[in-house]
């Protein structure tokens, strides 16, 4: 099917980027608070205020209803945070009581709603599942006066937000009101996803909300840039999910809008540089190779202290495999590695230290030595004690943490064993 611009799709393309933006920036608070599910249990609660304003008033009406969701949703809100506040029930605990009690008592009123004399053409169903084709102007223009609202509230209160998500109890000594602005941030939450449900509906607005902010905590550690890539993260998969609804017949746009979402949720997840799986996986690999390595070469150099000091010497790959235990084809691929950065020279089934190679040793064993003569002098620990810990540190101290260690321990010469500790390699 061509894509074609008709009024519907501008109304559902606005809708969906202004709830995916405001989505996405209040998720963020959220997943920081570790309340990603508050946001489901709101919209959970919001159902049974839906059904009494339609039992009530019989209206269809849009802002009606959404009104009677808006009452439920803060009554939902203030009844989490009563049960945590006045008892010992954890807020984890509290939000699924609210969840399960209020949606409980929703589906109650619907089952009553669709027994009743044209109960069946309520439209009450889009709000539990969306249906974001119904948006009309008034829905657009509702939806970007609260979004305007709940970002211009965000920016004014960023720095109060930010110190409630990291340490509110420091908060309370500044002297903030830490109460009433948590009270503040949950509101704006209940009103984004109260605007959230005919789109989205009650069972997927808890991924509107999650999944762009989680994609963007992979992305980033600074909050504001968090804030902001969260909801462009939520905006764009709106607008995307509106297009490919309109283009690709009876494909629902709530579920396109979550499923995009969660697509880059996945995505980030794997690849982003600094907590990608993918990235990290490489990571480590680098740093085992790295270490195994460094390990060899250390090897080599105290094979050569054994025999006198014959750093000239080949030192054979069965001598080296029984140090570590080692196989000879893991040996023989750390050695072809440091072999292409001039710091092995191979023999037959030997191995030994060239020129630089040796002075890559000699800092490895400087640095295992310092530490271990820091433990036993500093922390007073036995000198038989101290080899595993010295062992990973060698690997991880930088040369100017190695050079302020040999400052603070008086520039020694020997180990606590007396063996002797390379000079510091000159620049």
């Amino acid at each position: 099917m061509p894509f074609e611009w008709t009024y519907t799709l501008r109304n559902v393309l606005v809708g969906a980027s202004i709830l995916g933006l405001i989505g996405g920036v209040m998720g963020a608070f959220a997943l920081l608070r570790r309340q990603s599910l508050l946001g489901d249990a709101l919209a959970h609660a919001a159902l049974p205020g839906v059904c009494l304003v339609f039992l009530l008033t019989g209206s269809k009406q849009p802002l009606p209803l959404l009104l009677g969701a808006l009452g439920a949703g803060v009554a939902g809100a203030l009844v989490v945070l009563g049960i945590v506040r006045s008892s010992r029930v954890k807020e984890d605990s509290a939000i699924g009581l609210v969840l399960s009690v209020f949606f409980g008592f929703g589906i109650l009123l619907l089952t009553r709603i669709q027994k009743l004399p044209g109960g069946n053409q309520s439209g009450l169903d889009k709000f539990l599942f969306g249906q974001a084709a119904t948006l009309g102007v008034d829905d657009v223009k509702l939806m970007t006066i609260v979004g305007v609202v709940v970002l211009a509230v965000t920016a004014l209160g960023f720095k109060e937000f930010k110190l409630l998500a990291f340490d509110s109890a420091f908060g309370q000594t500044l002297g903030f009101p830490m109460r009433g602005i948590e009270i503040t941030l949950t509101a704006l939450l209940v009103v984004v996803v109260v605007v959230g449900l005919q789109t989205v509906g009650v069972v997927l607005m808890v991924a509107t909300l999650v999944a762009p902010a989680a994609a963007a905590r992979q992305w980033t550690d600074r909050l504001g840039l968090m804030v902001i890539l969260s909801g462009a993260i939520g905006g764009s998969a709106g607008a995307a999910g509106a297009v490919l609804s309109a283009t690709i017949p009876r494909l629902p746009t709530g579920p396109v809008i979550v499923l995009l979402s969660s697509l880059v949720l996945v995505v980030s997840l794997l690849f982003a540089p600094r907590r990608g799986i993918i990235w990290s996986k490489l990571r480590e690999g680098a740093v085992r190779h790295r270490i195994r390595g460094e390990n060899l070469l250390k090897d080599i150099y105290l094979a050569g202290e054994r025999t006198g000091g014959h750093y000239e010497n080949f030192v054979s790959l069965p001598a080296l495999m029984g140090m570590r235990g080692q196989s000879a084809a893991a040996l023989r691929s750390v050695a072809a590695r440091l072999r292409r950065r001039g710091w092995l020279e191979p023999a037959d089934d030997s191995l030994r230290l060239t020129e630089a190679g040796r002075g890559a040793a000699e800092q490895l064993v400087r640095k295992h030595r310092l530490w271990e003569l820091y433990l036993t002098r500093r922390l007073e620990l036995a000198a038989d004690h101290v080899h595993r810990d010295a062992e990973s540190m060698e690997h991880v101290l930088s040369d100017e943490n190695a050079a302020e260690l040999d400052r603070q321990l008086g520039h020694p010469t020997r180990d606590p064993h007396g063996r002797a500790i390379p000079a510091q390699e000159q620049p």
